[in-house]
């Protein structure tokens, strides 16, 4: 089926070796969790090299990308490379998370809870802050069949 793509970013950690700068993977499976608190949930696997960063940043900003965003989804689904090169963001109001340029929507978060799901991991945010694209026609990115639509 297909599923709508997000970046979830984080702000890099003072103090931290090879972690100056901000941390950031493509994910497609955020969802909301409840309305009262506020949270939402996304998976990451146990062996991702960004999560540990993110985890210890302890805030994260979900950016929904925005349908004509597949090349920068591309950019921050590969592992090693400087994935904020050439990359425009501004600070999430609370977290100082990267807020993408672009994207449709955006969600500020404190990291709530941690679950193990088999070899992936749920982690569960509070939201902190929220907000859309001025542009009420922006259309998200979505991914079906191997190829974004």
């Amino acid at each position: 089926f297909a599923t709508g793509v997000t970046v979830v970013t984080a702000p890099g950690v003072e103090g931290e070796a090879g972690g100056e700068g901000p941390v950031g993977f493509a994910c497609q499976s955020f969802a909301s969790l409840s309305l009262d608190p506020p949270l939402v949930c996304f998976m990451v696997g146990r062996t991702s090299a960004t999560w540990p960063r993110i985890a210890r940043a302890g805030v994260f900003c979900v950016n929904v990308l925005g349908a004509h965003q597949g090349e920068l989804c591309r950019g921050f689904a590969v592992s090693g490379a400087d994935k904020f090169a050439g990359v425009v963001y501004d600070a999430a109001p609370v977290s100082g998370s990267p807020r993408l340029a672009g994207a449709a929507a955006w969600v500020d978060c404190t990291i709530h809870a941690v679950h193990t799901g088999g070899d992936h991991l749920i982690v569960v945010g509070r939201v902190d802050a929220l907000g859309a694209s001025d542009d009420d026609d922006a259309a998200p990115l979505l991914f079906h069949k191997g190829r974004f639509l």
